[in-house]
């Protein structure tokens, strides 16, 4: 168990996360005398982690697709809602367990076998931070000298700033970031509202049908990936907080702000010709105040910053667990700013290779992490709620000889069979499953992957000795916090 053992010291040296500037924890336990945080502080940490033009980009795709804005709102407004109740619900594993989202997932796919979901996590990670690196780049240049590679490097830079410095840093830029955005984008979706005029429609009712279940899927999808690292962020809390708190708080954030920002985007999709998340917000903005328009986008760019921070926060604690898997990693300070700068590297070199039609790829992309990411959510769902219901010997997801082994056969077997179910559902612009060809190419695959994987993982589970973990976790409790526990 040394990745505990060692961070402990380190916090001990006064590089934990409440006593020193730079967060030293990573992959390792966060012990109850160093928790902190109020739970409420969920609340707009989510709220502006999600309120990003990403976001909005997201309410396109119905217009894109031939949807009134009516039906474009009701489908990401449902989407979103659907996505987030499962993103909140991982918010609440954080204080419970004190360990990063993704690491957790050991205990349902054994030390090595968690690699496999972790593989789809970077991909959403690094592509995410490309769309947000794209777009804050656009933004910036429409008002500032400098071209888009210039600022993509500088961007990026900002991001590792933030994201070395850590925990507490992030937390505290997106609380006071909430009231800024709230401020702006409520002026600026009144505007739009006194302003445009939507165009109506026309199609089939089942293109229409299609177009909406492909619209919700994208929401579901979006909402579904911020589950990836969500208790990377609840993980400090007090253990005893209030695990109703802790998921109504992560939920209303996410779910507000993708609902706000996402119909904004669907409304400016469905009144102008050739909308664009960038010239879209200073057109309407600079027509209810001059300037207001380029000043929102600027705000718009320094949210994009901050998610970057997160993302790339979230894509070192993966990676490092990933490597841990089969070298044992120190979670040093050193560590941590060598995984995030590694991390960004790689989003510099996409985001350099990303053709003009970003939006295009950013539809497919939102899908694609559907569809990786629902069997994950699933079995990591299902083992804590209703397998080991939230009881875990936390030293034994570092220990490669501990009771969860390198490859857990369960959890493998239920990722691999449920995503193999979804794929005759699958729906996109370069591929349609057989299945939901048939039925006029309606993607239900969430559903399909959600049930199948979750309900195979329960029925493998079956057998395991749960009371031997529990002997585990109480001797476990013991070495993790000593004379405290």
């Amino acid at each position: 168990m040394s990745a505990p053992t060692d961070a402990q010291a380190e916090g001990q040296r006064g590089g934990g996360s409440p006593g020193g500037l730079i967060e030293v924890r990573s992959i390792d336990y966060v012990p109850v005398r160093e928790r902190h945080g109020k739970v409420w502080h969920q609340g707009p940490f989510w709220f502006t982690g999600n309120f990003v033009l990403t976001t909005m980009v997201t309410g396109f795709i119905g217009p894109s697709l031939g949807l009134s804005l009516a039906w474009s709102v009701a489908a990401v407004t449902l989407g979103a809602c659907f996505g987030t109740f499962f993103m909140a619900f991982h918010a609440n594993q954080g204080p419970r367990m004190g360990l990063p989202q993704m690491i957790q997932s050991r205990a349902q796919f054994g030390i090595r076998g968690a690699v496999v979901p972790f593989a789809a996590v970077v991909f959403v990670y690094v592509g995410f931070n490309v769309f947000n690196v794209v777009l804050a780049a656009q933004g910036l240049t429409t008002v500032l000298p400098g071209g888009p590679r210039t600022w993509y490097a500088i961007l990026i830079g900002i991001a590792v700033v933030l994201a070395v410095v850590g925990h507490d840093l992030l937390h505290l830029v997106q609380r006071w970031l909430t009231y800024v955005l709230i401020v702006v984008f409520g002026i600026l979706t009144v505007g739009a509202l006194v302003q445009l005029e939507p165009t109506q429609a026309t199609g089939s009712g089942s293109h229409s049908l299609s177009a909406f279940l492909i619209v919700f899927c994208a929401a579901a999808g979006y909402q579904i990936s911020y589950a990836v690292y969500v208790s990377d962020y609840s993980r400090y809390l007090p253990r005893d907080v209030s695990a109703r708190k802790v998921i109504w708080w992560t939920y209303a954030g996410a779910a507000l702000s993708a609902v706000w920002l996402m119909s904004l985007g669907a409304l400016l999709a469905s009144s102008l010709p050739t909308p664009d998340a960038i010239g879209s917000l200073r057109q309407v903005g600079n027509v209810i105040l001059p300037g207001f328009g380029t000043f929102a986008v600027i705000v718009s760019a320094l949210a994009l910053i901050t998610i970057m921070a997160v993302n790339a926060y979230g894509a070192m604690l993966t990676t490092t667990s990933a490597v841990d898997a089969f070298r044992p990693v120190r979670p040093t300070i050193r560590s941590r700013v060598t995984g995030i700068v590694v991390i960004e590297l790689l989003v510099l070199i996409v985001a350099l290779l990303l053709p003009e039609d970003y939006l295009g790829s950013f539809n497919n992309f939102v899908l694609l992490m559907l569809y990786f990411l629902i069997p994950w959510t699933a079995v990591n769902l299902v083992d804590f709620y209703f397998v080991r219901r939230g009881t875990y010997a936390i030293p034994a997801i570092f220990d490669q000889n501990g009771i969860y082994g390198r490859w857990s056969w369960q959890g493998l077997t239920a990722y691999v069979v449920g995503f193999a179910a979804m794929v005759p559902f699958f729906t996109t612009s370069f591929y349609t499953g057989p299945i939901a060809e048939a039925i006029g190419g309606f993607d239900v695959s969430f559903a399909v992957g959600l049930i199948v994987g979750g309900a195979l993982y329960y029925v493998l589970t079956r057998g395991l000795d749960l009371e031997a973990e529990r002997v585990a976790a109480a001797a476990g409790e013991a070495e993790l916090e000593g004379s405290d526990a």
